[in-house]
């Protein structure tokens, strides 16, 4: 009976894992297509190359746009160029409410992804989420047009992100996020 009982605690358990890997945190685009549902005219799902936005007390060129898709659900980077050379990047993630994170990459990392948790820069992430989506790019993204990204995300606290994405065969890019509030980001008419 002991066994029994461990066996269905056992089973349980792994169900447990698999929902929590499988979940679906991913809202649908409202499309039957996959493709991104159209979003208010001028809202940060909208921005193209050549747009421009301020991020707090910095202004930065959205250099190019990555258009994701993974099953109902879909989101937006947009690559943004200040003049440093650090890459930053902007994801947008539209549901009941607006999500935005602001990426800077951490080109000198020696972490990898799969662990639960991961240490960097005195933070201690914890594993949120693993996944496979489409994309399309469009700009200067030195990816091809259009192909496949593997991602490991992670947190920390309730604002800062850690994320491993990888595209096509290429490595990881691990890059660090902090959760924006929409009230941090303005978007500028293009320069002419």
């Amino acid at each position: 009976m002991d066994a029994l009982v461990t066996c269905l605690v056992a089973a349980v358990a792994v169900l447990a894992v698999v929902v929590v890997v499988v979940r679906v945190r991913r809202r649908p685009s409202g499309r039957p297509d996959g493709q991104p549902a159209e979003p208010p005219r001028g809202g940060p799902l909208r921005l193209t190359p050549g747009d421009r936005v301020r991020i707090r007390e910095r202004e930065y060129a959205v250099s190019a746009t990555i258009r994701l898709v993974e099953g109902d659900w879909s989101w937006v980077q947009h690559l943004l160029d200040d003049d440093s050379g650090t890459r930053h990047r902007l994801s947008v993630e539209d549901g009941p409410e607006l999500e935005l994170v602001f990426w800077t990459a951490e080109p000198g990392a020696t972490v990898t992804p799969g662990a639960p948790t991961i240490e960097l820069g005195g933070r201690r992430y914890t594993w949120a989420e693993t996944g496979q989506a489409r994309y399309t790019a469009t700009g200067e993204t030195e990816l091809p047009s259009a192909g496949t990204m593997r991602y490991h995300d992670y947190q920390c606290g309730g604002a800062a992100r850690l994320s491993f994405e990888a595209y096509g065969e290429e490595g990881w890019r691990v890059a660090r996020g902090d959760l924006l509030d929409p009230a941090d980001l303005t978007i500028r008419p293009p320069r002419a």
